[in-house]
């Protein structure tokens, strides 16, 4: 027995790479998880591990973690840690998530996946070879109105969708004086589409499928910061054709002043139209054709417990939810995986084709001209 009672066999052992504000992110759900939902195994914060050791000390004392480390090779060692939850910088993703696949752990690795195409597909094959359960960090995918969408969709209530826009939004690189930043690097990724354009791309993938091709074009307000050459795109826009047939469009934009947390959705179908904003993330809009026409509009849903998984934070409609009670959410999904129950989880699998599609439409600025998705994006 472990103190208050718990028996080791309900718990399970947690490692986290990576404290800034993701790692405190993962942190806070795994800390939050099973008193929120009363099913799941009890997370135990077992290790951490930070770039220096005063900072990995700190941060373990700070977030409840056991032990801490500076080498995250001896928290992937360490036969306590069962997952291991990825939050450090893009570029050591691949390295990390392998590791931890390869010496048996399940993991929880942050969006996106990769740097490179190269190295997301090592993660996948990786991970087929594993027997593991390989999650990445969308949780905008968990928003109880998200999923309201989704069954409304499902349901034909908007009929055959054959539209959608998607725009991502936010002003931290808004300012032209602003110093040269490491997102401003080729060795950050691509910039606003591995960046930003892969939210609004899994969003996209539950609500209307997969792009089967895209035309890109990309763009650099600001050509240099503090006297060098920034290398990445802050802005991209792409029209999409869907493999359902569907069109899109959509944008991403890390200099749009006064946009602090946008992802807008526009889905257009046959009987009506869905309307979704992130900086507005426990409503959503419908309309639908039917009725009379001088009261016809779009009427506004409040989340509610209505709305699973709401009720398991709020009994009451309309109090709402934030960005970390969606990383609470995406904590009990890995763990529903990894126990073996239903999921709703972006795994490697529909992660790589979202990196994928991001690098079409690189591949689709770069060259000028449409340009398909690779097929594991079918």
């Amino acid at each position: 027995m472990t103190a208050g009672g718990t028996m080791a066999s309900d718990t399970i052992g947690i490692g986290l790479v990576g404290t800034g504000f993701m790692g405190k992110c993962h942190a806070l759900a795994w800390n939050a998880v099973a008193a929120t939902f009363g099913e799941t195994r009890r997370p135990r914060l077992v290790h951490l591990a930070e770039a220096r050791g005063d900072l990995a000390a700190e941060r373990a004392e700070a977030f409840g973690f056991a032990r801490w480390t500076d080498d995250w090779r001896a928290l992937v060692a360490d036969p306590e840690v069962e997952v291991v939850s990825i939050a450090a910088p893009n570029p050591f993703h691949a390295d990390m998530a392998r590791a931890a696949l390869e010496a048996g752990k399940h993991v929880w690795c942050e969006k996106p996946m990769a740097t490179t195409r190269e190295d997301a597909r090592s993660m996948l094959e990786a991970w087929r070879r594993s027997g593991r359960v390989a999650a990445l960090g969308y949780n905008y995918v968990q928003n109880p109105a998200l999923r309201q969408m989704e069954e409304l969709i499902r349901d034909g209530a908007v009929g055959t969708v054959n539209h959608v826009r998607l725009e991502m939004d936010e002003d931290f690189m808004a300012d032209p004086d602003a110093p040269f930043a490491f997102k401003n690097g080729a060795e950050s990724g691509l910039g606003a589409l591995d960046d930003f354009a892969v939210h609004p791309l899994s969003i996209l993938w539950r609500l209307a499928g997969p792009v089967a091709s895209a035309m890109t074009d990309q763009a650099k307000p600001y050509a240099s910061r503090g006297g060098r050459a920034v290398e990445t795109h802050e802005i991209a826009t792409s029209l999409l054709r869907l493999r359902s047939g569907a069109s899109g469009l959509l944008t991403a934009n890390r200099a749009a002043w006064g946009r602090k947390g946008r992802i807008a959705v526009q889905v257009f179908g046959s009987r009506g139209t869905l309307l979704y904003d992130q900086e507005r993330m426990n409503e959503f809009q419908l309309f639908t054709r039917e009725g009379d026409g001088r009261t016809q509009g779009f009427r506004t849903v409040l989340s509610a417990p209505a709305h699973a998984p709401y009720g398991a934070f709020v009994p009451a409609p309309g109090h709402g939810l934030g960005f970390n009670d969606l990383k609470v959410i995406e904590a009990h999904e890995v763990l529903a995986a990894i126990e073996g129950r239903p999921a709703r989880i972006v795994d490697f699998e529909i992660g790589f084709a979202i990196e994928e599609t991001v690098h079409a439409m690189a591949r689709s600025h770069q060259l000028g001209r449409w340009v398909d998705v690779g097929p594991s994006a079918a």
